[in-house]
């Protein structure tokens, strides 16, 4: 039996070549990468298997290794992954939880979505308000309290000279109920993503925009220890060169971005002081 385990391993390694080391082995191990839309998404799991499967490719196809695609719908199941590290490759929205992955979780920044994104203010096109000194005094609606769009615009009045627990707010669990606030007079200023569809279709109706904030990264896509640096450079290359192709640019697409970019690690390091949260 001893005799015929040594010649199964033996076999097993010839299989690499006759080269082969441990290094070697492991890099054949295909890497997950996981993606979440957070609950602004919207799709379920097949869909999003379909729409980010290209992404999987060419990333496998820059690291000539595997990549297996797991879409990730619930934030405690991204968040246990990342902190156990079952997750090679993570793209995630909202921001904060790829952010976290970097600063308690071992990860390493790789890139953000172009573009950025926004705290946008929104209010109807017959609102006497006009700036964001307007809106002292005012009700305000947001997403949940504790929602990241939520955070994200607190954080943005609150460099304004607004604080939002001295105002009148209301909170809702989708964002779509934002405008059909606003339309019904139930608040006068509501807070939404700048890559919604809320956003998007606020836009199409005709209605006005009060205020943007500055931009925040977007979209971010980070790795774990078991990347190397020289991987995670391949990464980048090949997230930053889609544009170059018409199939990079079809995949930009479908994900609903103009692109990537690798120079963001800083603003990105600095984004949860910034929301105040832990």
């Amino acid at each position: 039996m001893r005799f015929l385990l040594i010649l199964s391993i033996m076999a097993g390694l010839l299989a690499f070549g006759p080269s082969v080391n441990a290094e070697d082995v492991a890099s054949h191990r295909a890497l997950v990468l996981a993606v979440s839309e957070g609950t602004s998404g919207g799709i379920d799991s097949e869909t999003a298997l379909k729409k980010y499967k290209a992404l999987a490719d060419m990333i496998g196809k820059a690291l000539q290794t595997r990549v297996s695609l797991v879409f990730v719908r619930e934030f405690a199941q991204l968040e246990e992954g990342m902190q156990k590290q079952r997750f090679d490759i993570v793209m995630a929205r909202p921001s904060d939880y790829p952010a976290r992955g970097v600063r308690d979780y071992g990860y390493h920044f790789i890139a953000t979505a172009d573009p950025a994104g926004h705290c946008e203010l929104i209010v109807p096109k017959n609102s006497p308000l006009r700036s964001v000194k307007d809106l002292k005094g005012r009700y305000f609606i947001f997403p949940e309290k504790q929602a990241y769009m939520t955070r994200f615009c607190r954080a943005a009045l609150r460099d304004e000279g607004i604080a939002l627990d001295d105002a009148h707010v209301f909170y809702v669990r989708e964002q779509g109920a934002i405008p059909f606030s606003l339309k019904n007079g139930i608040a006068d200023v509501g807070g939404v993503a700048s890559y919604s569809g809320a956003y998007t279709k606020w836009l199409e109706s005709g209605q006005r925009v009060l205020y943007e904030s500055r931009a925040q990264p977007y979209f971010p896509v980070i790795a774990s220890s078991a990347v190397d640096e020289k991987q995670r450079k391949q990464i980048q290359d090949a997230l930053t060169g889609m544009g170059a192709t018409a199939t990079g640019q079809n995949e930009l697409g479908i994900l609903s971005i103009k692109g990537f970019v690798t120079t963001d690690e800083d603003r990105f390091s600095k984004l949860l002081s910034w929301l105040a949260v832990d």
